[in-house]
């Protein structure tokens, strides 16, 4: 049991290091913890994956929660490393269907993110969100979802891993 509890904490306690948002942290610790408390009341690896899942899942709801809640009440008059600019998607993998014919994202003051979008057959869409970065987590959200990505800058060149998704994004101004 100690053996099991003692590398359940490791592994949790060095996965937060990799965390920038509360849901991710929070899925974490949950799994960890459910991963313990099933073991201590069934003592089998099925008592204790179950006890995982369950707390993972407990766990991703009350961070994704505390995520929402500091994006409300962020202070959005702060500048970013991002604000003021604007960036052209080059390419998306895997490629989205159906594909745009243009996408640029510009990082407004205020932490206001616009994207437009021009679909095949001249459709031009144009989407508003708030973001946010912390460390190099860029945290996009709108009332009712938030999204973490991962990005990273390197001259005139941006890109952003989502885990399902990475975009190559270039420095328009």
């Amino acid at each position: 049991m100690r053996t099991t509890l003692f590398s359940s904490l490791l592994v949790v306690l060095s996965c937060l290091l990799a965390c920038a948002s509360a849901d991710r942290t929070g899925a974490l610790i949950g799994s960890g913890l459910g991963a313990i408390i099933g073991y201590a009341i069934g003592e089998d690896t099925e008592a204790t994956l179950i006890g995982a899942g369950l707390g993972a899942g407990a766990g991703y709801i009350i961070g994704n929660e505390l995520d929402k809640q500091k994006a409300r009440n962020h202070d959005f008059d702060e500048t970013t490393p991002l604000t003021g600019s604007r960036w052209q998607v080059e390419s998306v993998a895997p490629q989205p269907e159906p594909m745009f014919i243009s996408k640029v994202v510009e990082f407004r003051e205020r932490g206001i993110l616009v994207t437009t979008t021009t679909e095949h057959g001249g459709l031009v869409t144009v989407a508003e969100e708030r973001y946010r970065i912390v460390g190099g987590t860029l945290i996009i959200n709108k009332p009712g979802y938030i999204i973490n990505v991962r990005y990273e800058i390197q001259g005139d060149q941006m890109t952003v891993d989502a885990g399902r998704f990475t975009a190559v994004l270039v420095r328009l101004s």
